[in-house]
């Protein structure tokens, strides 16, 4: 990142975010420079949810999210008399297109009698026919919860997150069949290869990845959980398999260690995302600073928000009285 042309850019988005009324929220994911910008406006970097919910404690009127398409689809969802802007529409989510409602609605149909439980990573329409919306980080508890009132299960989209949840909880669910195009592509041999040749390290895998990866892993959670746990590792080394954006806060946080993006194919192999989820390279200074001219506001009907907004709230009561018997890792 060169400093005096960022320096530059800072001053302009400042000067554009003060003339509109404006916050900008970015994910872990986008690149360094566009979190960089979030946080030194006075916004902040999260993961999906966080950034949704922080969007409501603020009393500006728009709201930019940089990240993919079902983000801005959230924030609008828990802010509905905000404007809400994205980068990019066309920046979309290998999950949420793996999981359209139509298609969606005709296997819930095949299983009336299941409660509806569905990732964060999936659009306004889908969670507005579904009973729970999760995060990573509280999904275990969550099942574990539905499942100890006898409650069946319906999960979607990510089968690898889906597995690893019924492998902790030994809950069996009816799984859709999605994946994430980034961490489906991380290779088992080729990460045990690296671990051999580090020696000293630590792995941090995100629950998306398949089940031979999260074999290899110290730590399995959510992107604040990697990034709070490659904090606290006494190891120098530590090999992250997740969105290579997040290496932004890792080495902010600990400069000190070495951070190495866990291998998504054999060398010299081509991969459909080497680390790196194509629709979240989509979201540029240049699209940033243009928002305003563009066509990228967040529109939803009233009955989809309001549908929605019902089972995301359900994930919020439940995830705060959960924390508050259970001390916070996110």
């Amino acid at each position: 990142m060169n400093q005096s042309n960022y320096k530059e850019r800072l001053r302009v988005v400042k000067n554009l975010l003060k003339r509109n009324n404006a916050k900008l929220i970015a994910h872990y994911y986008v690149n360094a420079e566009i979190q960089k910008l979030a946080e030194d406006t006075g916004g902040c970097v999260a993961d999906s949810l966080q950034m949704a919910k922080y969007g409501t404690q603020q009393k500006e009127s728009n709201i930019i999210i940089a990240g993919v398409k079902f983000m801005g689809e959230t924030a609008k969802i828990l802010n509905p008399e905000k404007t809400i802007f994205v980068l990019d529409k066309d920046a979309t989510c290998s999950l949420d297109e793996s999981c359209d409602v139509k298609s969606f609605q005709r296997f819930k149909d095949l299983y009336p009698d299941r409660e509806v439980v569905v990732y964060a990573n999936t659009s306004a329409k889908v969670k507005a026919i579904s009973d729970w919306v999760v995060t990573s980080s509280i999904a275990i508890p969550l099942v574990e919860n539905l499942a100890s009132k006898g409650k069946k299960i319906i999960w979607a989209p990510d089968k690898y997150l889906g597995s690893y949840i019924e492998d902790q909880t030994g809950i069996d669910m009816v799984v859709w069949d999605g994946a994430c195009i980034v961490h489906e592509e991380y290779k088992t041999l080729e990460l045990k290869n690296l671990i051999n040749k580090l020696g000293d390290c630590e792995v941090l895998v995100h629950p998306e990845s398949p089940r031979s990866v999260i074999q290899l892993a110290d730590v399995v959670g959510s992107t604040t959980k990697l990034i709070n746990a490659s904090q606290t590792s006494k190891s120098k080394n530590i090999i992250v398999a997740t969105d290579t954006g997040i290496f932004y806060q890792m080495k902010k946080l600990s400069p000190e260690k070495k951070f190495y993006e866990a291998p998504t194919a054999g060398e010299g192999a081509t991969c459909k995302s080497c680390g790196k989820c194509p629709w979240m390279n989509m979201n540029t200074y240049q699209k940033l600073i243009n928002i305003f001219d563009s066509n990228n506001a967040i529109e939803l009907d009233y009955e989809t928000i309001n549908l929605a907004k019902k089972s995301i709230n359900r994930m919020i009561e439940f995830e705060d009285r959960y924390y508050l018997k259970h001390k916070r890792v996110s």
